[in-house]
């Protein structure tokens, strides 16, 4: 491009002109970081699906406040005629084609995901075998915490060529399940009768979703799971964690072993669950 037609692109800056767009860079900051803030304060201290609509507000305000910074900075730099318009378009897409591609591309996912919300803040997901809860969807990348307290991030990249599995996508409800593994000389009604029992004693239960026992033979024995809802996903760990607790406890007063699982279908059955 000419260097004088380059320079006709842009307006006479003055010293209002910066004054007034550091303003606007100012306020934007200021009100993504209140956002960032005041929202997640706000949503631990609601419950169910008021939480999780709270939260899911943050990257939305997030992209309206860049979105109209974008618009208030550029017609206060640049003569916007069509012909300048399109020699910033070609301008930019050339850079962004070559240098950033897969940085682009993550930005792109990232509004695809504020669309179509494969997942929102507070829910549990699973890309590339990394398990856990939704802290903060950024413009490039989501960050998950897993139960360990450790902080992945995950680029948007990840919705074009990844499974993401999503445990309660967007509700209040995710269901836990809970192994037991017995050998097969034993009373099975018996057995589903007392780990139903297990888990609707529960005090973590969420009694308005159904309780599951399920029963399948194996070469080994017979596997048995618990299917139930916890009343908060946040609470699934210590749910799980009481009724196998409890669910071992009840199952030794009965005429029952555990089953001895060789390691080659003990293997099988890790990939299964």
């Amino acid at each position: 491009m000419n260097p004088k037609r380059f320079m006709d692109l842009f307006r006479d800056i003055t010293s209002a002109v910066l004054i007034e767009a550091a303003l606007v860079v100012l306020a934007a900051i200021l009100l993504v970081w209140l956002s960032q803030k005041t929202l997640p304060w706000l949503a631990n201290r609601l419950h169910s699906k008021r939480r999780l609509w709270v939260l899911a507000l943050v990257p939305t305000i997030r992209i309206l406040v860049i979105a109209v910074a974008i618009l208030w900075l550029v017609p206060m730099f640049i003569e916007l005629t069509v012909k300048n318009t399109i020699a910033i378009l070609s301008v930019t897409g050339l850079a962004i084609g070559f240098a950033l591609k897969d940085y682009v591309s993550s930005i792109i996912a990232g509004i695809v995901a504020a669309y179509e919300m494969p997942y929102r803040p507070g829910d549990w997901i699973e890309v590339e075998g990394q398990y856990g809860e939704v802290k903060r969807i950024g413009m490039r990348v989501v960050e998950i915490v897993t139960p360990n307290d450790t902080v992945i991030f995950v680029p948007h990249l990840k919705l074009w060529d990844g499974l993401i599995h999503n445990a309660n996508n967007g509700g209040a409800s995710l269901m836990c399940v809970v192994n037991f593994y017995l050998a097969p000389d034993h009373n099975a009604s018996e057995v589903c009768q007392v780990l139903e029992d297990v888990a609707l004693s529960s005090p973590y239960l969420k009694l308005t979703k159904p309780v599951l026992v399920l029963a399948a033979e194996q070469p080994w024995g017979t596997h048995y799971r618990i299917k139930a809802y916890p009343m908060d996903p946040r609470q699934q760990f210590k749910f799980m964690s009481d009724l196998t607790v409890r669910g071992k406890d009840s199952l030794r007063q009965l005429p029952v072993s555990f089953a001895r699982i060789p390691p080659e279908q003990a293997m099988d059955l890790s990939k299964s669950d």
